[in-house]
């Protein structure tokens, strides 16, 4: 059985989990990681140098980097559909896919999730937060305008891909954070599609209240 080592908090740990299940694979998950710690061990370093979740044990390969896992499980067990064959197909998707991580993701997290959530209010730098949601919005407009030409209710047509999930994990976290969020229908729309696939809600719709600085 594939074992997936990571606490159900972490954002990417969930993009892994969300993979396996659209996919339809069992896995075991094992808490590590933040409260439960366990990455700092000589083994679980032995499997990820960098010492952070998630990891991937499918027989005797070990993978860390949650996008790279979800592109690998993709490939060996998805569908056509969810890890489309003919490259010219998956490249406009893969390009979506390495946005998020890239531009959308890092800013979100970094200068805006991280921030309200992680720091006290009367640390944080109100004004770098004011212009770190302004540059979020133009970020946001990109994927909105993509979302808004869709021939289908997700990126991969009429069933989600790897690119939806690789896009799609951080947007419970955009829509459910308290902050200032510029207009995006779309962008929106998706998410509430999202939202209401069995998968998503289980894995991706995780609180992340213990993750609050009080």
């Amino acid at each position: 059985m594939i074992r997936v080592w990571g606490r159900n908090t972490s954002s990417n740990v969930q993009m892994v989990m969300w993979a396996l299940a659209e996919i339809g694979l069992p896995c075991e998950r094992v808490d590590v990681g933040g409260r439960f710690s366990g990455t700092d061990t000589d083994a679980y370093r032995a499997m990820n140098p960098n010492r952070l979740v998630p990891v991937l044990q499918d027989g005797d390969l070990t993978l860390f980097e949650s996008a790279a896992i979800v592109r690998y499980l993709g490939a060996r067990y998805g569908s056509d559909r969810f890890w489309p064959t003919d490259p010219a197909v998956r490249a406009p998707l893969d390009m979506w896919a390495e946005w998020i991580k890239t531009s959308f993701g890092p800013h979100f997290l970094g200068q805006v999730f991280w921030p309200l959530i992680g720091q006290r209010q009367a640390m944080r730098d109100e004004a770098a937060l004011a212009a770190a949601e302004t540059r979020l919005s133009a970020l946001a407009a990109m994927l909105d305008e993509r979302l808004g030409g869709n021939s289908g209710p997700f990126l991969g047509g009429e069933a989600p891909c790897f690119a939806d999930v690789i896009v799609g994990t951080l947007l419970y976290r955009y829509f459910t954070l308290e902050f200032q969020r510029s207009e995006t229908a779309a962008l929106a729309a998706y998410h509430d599609r999202l939202s209401r696939r069995p998968a998503y809600a289980e894995q991706v719709m995780v609180s992340y209240e213990s993750l609050r600085v009080s």
